[in-house]
């Protein structure tokens, strides 16, 4: 029987699988790929948390089903985690939730404040679980600029005006994947004042607050008195641990929202395993000189990436958080579009990335550098893309001739 499902057919195709399909085809030919594509963290997650792990599954009253809100002292270390880095006090019973990993935090409170056609506001380019989990759940989804400054906040206020019905909801992001901006408070206080006098509520992904570098720590969104009467934040312990495998994250602020997220994880999951929440506890209370050494890789990767594409004539700003660079295409390349230069750049130079128009139409100047490839690797791909950057005339040549025939 041939149906089409209506929620699959407003979701484009994955314009990162051309990317992979080529990545696949290159590894089974015995071709060596330096993958910068994926942000999916390579150093191995701190010991003390996976000795936590091995004693408590050792248990085997800890094999059972766990508790879809998370359990107690996994909420209480998540709350003290928020005292401590941001002075914002946490209620753990109302004020906070474990989500299987940020992704699935924000996909499910999507689907329990949306209904088809509310209007919610996301920025482009974007992560693509923030536009499309509210796509998935019926929304309809009104771009707006990334960067935190006025021309977020001007269009913020024309969606006030426009949209019919009025904005549902807000998505922020900061430190942003892609792009690696930032928001300091100011901007998050008015963003909250907007928001209160206009019913919208905030959903902030604060994935990559430990991951900064020159800029200091990044504040939280829950710092502004009188957020928690709209925001919600989520959080991973993904990048921060370096566990992106073991798919834990956790959301604070509003309980209204907090308890709608709650209640639709009630009905889909049981929690995760509980001895990867016990880890996860220790991991927040324990010692955190693993979180500094893991900021301090991602920084030496970012220079020697940096600094290397500089060498080779690609000027590429310089990331102040995040584990991304987000590089402006070349302007050589730059009529081919992110897809294409992605592509070229894998087939020629061995070098693979994720092209910006899989974040969204507005990142299609763009490609996205992932922070996961060794020193030694990261050297080698330079030197691959200043060969690559030396031949270049020919390469477009072919490229053009190719296209023309095509």
């Amino acid at each position: 029987m041939e149906q089409e499902f209506h929620r699959i057919r407003r979701l484009p195709p994955y314009v990162f699988a051309e990317v992979n399909a080529m990545k696949a085809r290159a590894r089974a030919a015995g071709e060596d790929i330096i993958d910068f594509g994926m942000g999916n963290p390579d150093s191995p997650t701190p010991p003390h948390i996976v000795a936590k792990l091995c004693e408590t599954v050792q248990d085997p009253r800890t094999h059972r089903y766990s508790n879809s809100r998370g359990i107690p002292g996994l909420r209480r270390a998540v709350a003290e985690y928020y005292g401590r880095r941001f002075g914002v006090d946490i209620d753990p019973e109302t004020e906070a939730v474990v989500t299987l990993g940020s992704k699935e935090g924000l996909a499910n409170l999507a689907s329990a404040i949306s209904t088809p056609g509310d209007v919610i506001l996301v920025p482009n380019p974007s992560y693509p679980i923030h536009p499309f989990g509210f796509i998935i759940a019926g929304a309809t989804v009104r771009n707006i600029p990334i960067a935190a400054d006025g021309s977020l906040m001007a269009a913020l206020e024309r969606a006030v005006q426009h949209s019919v019905p009025p904005p549902t909801a807000i998505v922020l992001n900061y430190p942003n994947n892609p792009t690696a901006q930032l928001a300091d408070l100011d901007f998050y206080g008015q963003v909250v004042d907007f928001c209160r006098q206009h019913n919208i509520y905030v959903l902030s992904d604060i994935a990559y607050a430990e991951i900064y570098f020159e800029c200091g720590p990044p504040p939280s969104i829950l710092q502004v008195p009188g957020a928690k009467d709209i925001a919600v934040e989520f959080s991973s312990m993904s990048k921060t641990y370096s566990m992106p495998g073991w798919r834990i994250g956790f959301a604070c602020g509003n309980r209204r929202l907090i308890g709608a997220l709650a209640r639709i994880k009630s009905y889909l999951d049981y929690g995760a395993f509980t001895p990867v929440q016990v880890a996860c506890t220790a991991a927040l209370n324990g010692p955190q000189d693993c979180v500094d050494d893991i900021r301090a890789l991602y920084r030496e990767r970012r220079d020697v990436l940096i600094d290397g594409l500089d060498a080779a004539g690609w000027q590429v700003p310089r990331p102040p958080a995040t584990m991304f660079a987000w590089a402006p295409i070349p302007p050589a390349f730059h009529h081919l579009g992110s897809l294409e230069f992605s592509k070229m750049l894998l087939r020629e130079a061995r070098v693979a990335v994720s092209p910006g128009v899989g974040f969204g139409e507005h990142g299609d100047g763009h490609v996205r550098f992932a922070l996961v490839e060794n020193i030694h690797r990261t050297r080698q791909a330079i030197r691959n893309i200043k060969a690559f950057f030396a031949r270049y005339d020919n390469v477009i040549g072919d490229s053009e001739r190719s296209r023309a025939a095509g």
